[in-house]
């Protein structure tokens, strides 16, 4: 089952809690590509690690696949000991939320695994204890997200769209652009209803071009190729190139998945050494 990515096509940072947990306003999508996670039975239980990036997840206490499973058999007390396999294609700390979703795919696998009949607000209920994004990730679709994350619209409608996802090959650790910030009181991105008429991609990203993500100064002050990868994408053509999360991934709209395709192959010539990926987010339909 592939792990979508996840992209903040707009982030706005509206406040900060007393226990350190900042406030948001994310309008997310998912991607048709991302990482991919396999279960099966096995004698005793096991965590299998392929893929490109594979070299840079932990594995231990530390791996957020191991840790949901472990969590979903403590909450049911079931579950015999499962392989799992993941491939990851995505890179690590990265701002695509690869982590996240991996964990979030992991238990979605389990729960039909292990013949648990989890509803989606036990199983979000459930992921927030492993990370803010995890509600998220488990909708996989669409949607507005609000206060640490963990509040979630899903968008009745919204295109399809083709994009461009670019990663220097710098890791960037979210705490590390937090710490960045000089300003935790924005603006909010607008009512849910706003979003409606957004029917296109044109519209989308000329919507899109209004809204911000207020993470992108703090990442660009730690990574400074941040703003190389945004100024390369918008000379490929992109009708709008932001940050995505914390960074240091960006992304790039284009008109079509063809024109998408293409500024990959014209970026990967110019940027051998970057992390380039011509993708699509998916659809929501009423």
């Amino acid at each position: 089952m592939t792990a979508p990515a996840k992209v903040n096509l707009a982030l706005h940072i509206t406040g900060q809690r007393e226990d350190g947990y900042h406030l948001m306003d994310s309008l997310v999508a998912f991607t048709d590509a991302g990482d991919r996670i396999d279960v099966e039975a096995a004698e005793t239980d096991e965590i299998v690690v392929s893929g490109p990036f594979a070299a840079h997840v932990p594995i231990g206490g530390g791996n957020l696949i191991a840790r949901a499973r472990d969590l979903l058999r403590g909450s049911f007390g079931a579950g015999a000991p499962v392989r799992l396999h993941l491939e990851k294609n995505l890179p690590v700390a990265s701002g695509v939320g690869g982590g996240s979703s991996d964990a979030a795919t992991a238990l979605r696998l389990l729960c039909t695994h292990w013949g648990i009949p989890a509803n989606p607000a036990t199983l979000s209920a459930l992921g927030l204890r492993l990370g803010a994004d995890l509600p998220m990730c488990l909708a996989a679709r669409p949607l507005m997200a609000r206060g640490i994350g963990d509040a979630i619209e899903e968008l009745p409608r919204f295109p399809p769209l083709p994009l461009v996802l670019v990663n220097p090959g710098i890791p960037l650790a979210t705490a590390d652009v937090f710490s960045a910030l000089e300003k935790r009181d924005n603006a909010p991105l607008p009512a849910l209803e706003a979003l409606e008429a957004l029917d296109d991609i044109a519209g989308a990203a000329a919507w899109l071009n209004m809204a911000r993500n207020d993470l992108e100064p703090a990442a660009r002050s730690l990574v400074p190729q941040v703003g190389e990868v945004l100024e390369a994408l918008a000379d490929a053509g992109a009708l709008t190139a932001r940050m995505s999360g914390s960074g240091a991934t960006c992304f790039g709209i284009f008109p079509s998945l063809f024109m998408a395709r293409r500024a990959e192959k014209t970026l990967g010539e110019a940027h051998p050494d970057w992390f380039i990926l011509a993708t699509e987010t998916q659809a929501a339909e009423a």
